[in-house]
């Protein structure tokens, strides 16, 4: 159970890998926070993650290998930042690549091995959708047991599953290429539209166990402390104790996102204020179409920055 949150105690979410875009964050670098994590994140992944971020072309950030560390960085530096000057985050809630960065941000592990762990994790998972290839798309006008059914109904013995519970009517889902194509015709054919994701392969699905076995081996030998600041898993929507953190994030390579039913829970227990630290927006935009009375922020260059902290300091004095 999420317990009580108080009213206007702001959620932070962190960025989903596909939101990236050369140049993010350039106008937040001159921040001491934003250049420590940076200069952490670029001693553990051997290269110049801010350079990556800033100046990389577009085809070499879209890599999983490039794409996660980059945002990873980017994340936990906007949230060390805003921290560093007053806030404090009711709960720590991630999408996908996002998960691994909210446990450096609720204190689960310390920034270094969270980063450790992004470079372990995008590896393998870009070595399993090579092996095993994959693809991902977004069906529109869904609901659950409608995209259930259509995915045994189109699997015709290949995988295929609901991969992400975005927000209320869409859900993608993750298969075969030849799998997800056919789901895309039924669905079409049922008046329907679908998106097709710009990924490298299908995650949050089976076609991700070698990932999943080789994270889990890698995880054997980390050792995660409870969080300071309550971090809902993407893999049930529930607060992420540390007995259970290596297999639930073993799980979560092969298992939906519940981002929607994590949101729902959170506003169930009083949370009204929601702030993606990343890139993108996404995620606050998923938000509004889950709980249109929320309010929702995107902290992603200086001018939101400051925006945001302004809002939260008008609050504190009313």
């Amino acid at each position: 159970m999420i317990g009580p949150v108080p009213a206007g105690a702001p959620v932070l979410m962190l960025s989903g890998q596909g939101s990236q875009k050369p140049g993010m964050g350039a106008d937040l670098m001159d921040l001491p926070e934003v250049r420590e994590t940076f200069a952490c994140a670029s001693d553990v992944f051997g290269f110049d993650v801010a350079d990556l971020a800033l100046n990389a072309e577009p085809e070499k950030l879209n890599d999983t290998r490039n794409a996660q560390p980059a945002l990873a960085a980017l994340s936990v530096a906007v949230a060390r930042a805003l921290m560093a000057r007053g806030v404090e985050p009711a709960a720590v809630l991630g999408f996908s690549l996002g998960q691994i960065s909210a446990l450096a941000v609720s204190g689960m592990l310390a920034d270094e091995e969270a980063f450790a762990l992004v470079k372990v994790r995008s590896e393998l998972m870009a070595e399993a959708a090579a092996a095993h290839p994959g693809a991902m798309s977004a069906l529109l006008k869904a609901d659950e047991e409608n995209v259930r059914a259509l995915c045994e109904e189109c699997a015709e013995g290949d995988v295929l599953v609901p991969a992400n519970f975005n927000c209320p009517g869409q859900i993608v889902v993750a298969g075969t290429p030849a799998a997800v194509e056919r789901a895309e015709a039924a669905w079409a054919e049922a008046g329907k539209r679908s998106s097709r994701l710009a990924t490298s392969g299908a995650f949050h699905s089976p076609l991700m166990a070698d990932a999943a076995a080789g994270l889990d081996a890698y995880l054997e030998d980390v050792a995660f402390s409870e969080a300071r600041i309550p971090l809902v898993c993407n893999v049930d929507a529930a607060p992420l104790a540390a007995a259970d953190a290596r297999e639930h994030l073993v799980r979560h390579l092969t298992s939906p996102v519940r981002f929607q039913q994590s949101v729902e829970a959170l506003a169930a227990s009083g949370a009204d204020t929601f702030v993606e630290a990343g890139f993108g927006g996404v995620l606050a935009n998923l938000v509004k179409r889950i709980d249109k009375a929320a309010t929702r922020a995107c902290v992603q260059d200086r001018a939101s920055f400051d925006d945001f902290l302004a809002a939260q300091a008008a609050t504190d004095t009313e």
